[in-house]
């Protein structure tokens, strides 16, 4: 049953929707934690410590945050996986260009495929940048998050790569957010309105409040 519906169009959309929505619960709730950094490098390194001590002593330290770790891991392949192939299939089915020009999508719409690249390339440049390292400047420090992302974000090209990527992730899921309501059935002609605005409000305050932390640290109210 798994490889049929996984087969089939509607299967690989709606692991697309379902991964898309999990990989959209976790970005709200990592948003929301990067504004502590506005509370200070007590407050923000504090709350990086309780992520690894979260579930303690049920959880051993770190096992949480490694069990999101690799939902969102499963999500993000889940979601990239199924769109590279949904996207194959698209252009078998339509080899040769259309008779007639199609209505032209939004601008949205056609970026998501460049948009879903730049986010998957951002996403390891991030990893290595303020989780493991290797490519962060002026010294990656263990333990200290808050002077890791003002070290990052001192940077001209740190702050071009992150709100660049934040501007394509806006851009993602003021149309993803849509389509995969349409995908799960949510959607109707009485709700599009609604859904279409819901998307564009989450969009906004997702990009603005990434794209906050870059600011702070650029204007000196983080330092």
């Amino acid at each position: 049953m798994a490889r049929t519906v996984w087969g089939s169009t509607v299967g690989k959309k709606t692991v697309m929707a379902v991964s898309g929505l999990i990989m959209l619960l976790y970005l709200v709730v990592h948003m929301i934690g990067n504004l502590k950094i506005y509370f200070g490098a007590a407050e923000f390194n504090h709350y990086a410590h309780w992520l690894r001590t979260l579930g303690e002593p049920f959880m051993h330290y770190e096992w949480t945050l490694w069990l999101v770790r690799v939902v969102l891991v499963a999500a993000v392949v889940a979601h990239a996986v199924s769109a590279y192939q949904l996207s194959r299939r698209d252009i078998k089915a339509r080899p040769s260009k259309y008779v007639h020009a199609r209505p032209r999508a939004s601008y949205a719409t056609r970026t998501m495929r460049w948009g879903g690249i730049i986010l998957g390339l951002f996403i390891v440049w991030h990893i290595l940048d303020l989780t493991t390292g290797p490519v962060h400047s002026g010294g990656f420090q263990p333990g200290h998050p808050y002077q890791n992302v003002v070290d990052t974000f001192s940077t001209w090209y740190g702050n071009v790569i992150y709100i660049v990527a934040m501007l394509a992730l806006g851009l993602h899921i003021r149309h993803g957010f849509w389509s995969a309501a349409q995908t799960l059935g949510v959607g109707s002609r009485t709700r599009d309105r609604a859904l279409k605005t819901a998307a564009n409000v989450l969009a906004l305050l997702l990009t603005a409040g990434f794209i906050a932390v870059p600011v702070g640290v650029m204007t000196g109210v983080v330092s």
